[in-house]
């Protein structure tokens, strides 16, 4: 499979999904767009996966590649390709479907529990994860949902987390991704103030075992895409 990835910023990558694509022996590439790289045409891929990063998807003056980005996940969509957005990368494909994209009521960054809805139980992508699970979360905006989906799990932070559209899109607004090597080196770049539903770096890098468990339903969700 042809996968192209969308990279926002030097420090977020692809986190455990990198080496489960070169365990398959896919053919990856990348668009750095923070480096002012140029994104390829829809034509050179069969799967998008659009990454995270410490921007809001509405930034155009500081990042004006953001309008050439949404133009490509537009072309995506309607050329029939499988898109996968994380945190970030959830709100660019909501934006481009129709579903607003806004500050959430809390920023969410830390290890807080998501509940599947029963349009979550019943999904393609997430059917086979557990009902209640603990995730990695680091966001301050959300999306509406897009038209023609539905919530499929939720925090007390946040009401929409995840969707999915025509059994080939699906979006999280967390980070299944992200191993405790990641999150250190996003330590190292920003240092949110602790709040309501923020926790200090001690107590996020200290859960290595759901570091691990989320890095399992990753593959999970990834395999989903790869049938």
């Amino acid at each position: 499979m042809r996968v192209h990835w969308l990279q926002h910023a030097d420090f977020e990558d692809l986190g455990c999904i990198a080496p489960w694509l070169a365990q398959r022996g896919d053919q990856v590439s990348c668009t750095r767009l923070q480096q002012g790289e140029t994104p390829p045409s829809a034509d050179s891929f069969d799967w998008l996966i659009v990454m995270g990063g410490p921007m809001n998807i509405y930034e155009y003056e500081a990042h004006p590649w953001l309008r050439t980005e949404k133009a490509l996940i537009r072309s995506a969509i309607d050329s029939g390709k499988k898109l996968l957005g994380i945190c970030l990368g959830s709100q660019l494909i909501a934006d481009v479907l129709g579903g607003p994209v806004t500050r959430n009521a809390h920023s969410e960054v830390g290890w807080f529990d998501l509940e599947l809805s029963e349009a979550g139980r019943r999904s393609k992508f997430f059917g086979g994860f557990p009902p209640r699970f603990t995730a990695f979360h680091w966001h301050g905006d959300t999306f509406a949902l897009p038209p023609g989906t539905q919530t499929l799990m939720s925090s007390e932070a946040c009401a929409h987390q995840a969707y999915e559209l025509e059994g080939r899109i699906a979006a999280i607004q967390f980070h299944l991704e992200v191993t405790a090597a990641n999150a250190r080196e996003w330590f190292e770049h920003e240092r949110p103030a602790p709040a309501r539903y923020v926790q200090t770096p001690d107590h996020i890098l200290g859960q290595l075992d759901h570091f691990a468990g989320n890095n399992r339903l990753m593959l999970q969700l990834l395999q989903g895409f790869a049938q």
